[in-house]
């Protein structure tokens, strides 16, 4: 009979003992999944917050499409100069086509954005003098696998090409702007380059604006794959943009 009792007591404190650890292991699981729960909700928000920064600046995109200065500066340029109408509206019909249409999406290929731009270029020279020093190069290798690739944010050449136009001092004799397109194997890079005006009538409030919201639009893009350089040398403006492409597809890959 004490064998008996003996055992029933060991029994009975074997499953306390498997109990506790029960109770231990399922209260430990609900901590668990209750921080996993927590951290899914964060990443959730997370990308919630992140997708409506991404929503916004498309947003700023589709608001830069019917941007009143840019095509008041473009029609300007076509008045101002009647016998090259036709040329002008040919390029216009271009620029307009891109921004209606390709703007859309959210990369396109490195050559719908490098004709955009030398469209754009092509417009804006004529507001300037035909002796004016107008340096473009082009010195994208076509047969690179990364020139087709839809790789590039619309639009995200327009700024420094717009703002180098706009602050090149033009009546200067020694005036120029020099614009380059460069792609070297991963990387896609513009550096505009112009003599600034020191007349204080074109300094124009805010017009660190659309350099602030190019930068923020390349943070949200391309994150750690871009730079982003605006410096000044004498009187000469440089600006130079770099971004890598083939890090960039990566990353896509990665994600998607």
């Amino acid at each position: 009979m004490e064998s008996t009792a003996n055992n029933s007591v060991l029994l009975i404190y074997t499953l306390a003992i498997l109990l506790t650890i029960s109770a231990i292991i399922i209260i430990y699981l609900i901590l668990r999944l209750k921080k996993e729960a927590e951290q899914n909700r964060q990443l959730i928000q997370k990308s919630k917050e992140t997708d409506s920064k991404k929503e916004n600046f498309e947003l700023e995109t589709i608001k830069s499409k019917l941007n009143p200065h840019l095509f008041k500066n473009v029609l300007n340029s076509i008045q101002s100069h009647a016998y090259q109408s036709y040329y002008a509206l040919d390029k216009l019909s271009n620029v307009l086509d891109y921004i209606l249409y390709e703007s859309d999406c959210e990369y396109v290929s490195l050559q719908e954005e490098t004709d955009f731009a030398l469209s754009l270029i092509e417009i804006n020279r004529l507001k300037v003098s035909p002796l004016f020093d107008l340096r473009i190069k082009n010195k994208i290798d076509k047969q690179d696998s990364l020139f087709d690739e839809k790789l590039i944010a619309p639009l995200i050449t327009i700024d420094l090409i717009e703002n180098a136009f706009k602050h090149a001092d033009i009546q200067n004799q020694d005036a120029f702007i020099a614009i380059v397109f460069e792609l070297n194997e991963t990387t896609f890079s513009l550096t505009v380059t112009n003599k600034i005006s020191a007349n204080p009538i074109l300094k124009k409030e805010k017009s660190g604006f659309g350099k602030e919201n190019l930068r923020k639009r390349l943070d949200l893009v391309y994150q750690e794959n871009y730079s982003l350089e605006h410096r000044t040398e004498n009187d000469i403006y440089i600006a130079h943009l770099k971004i890598n492409l083939l890090e960039h597809k990566a990353k896509m890959s990665s994600v998607g």
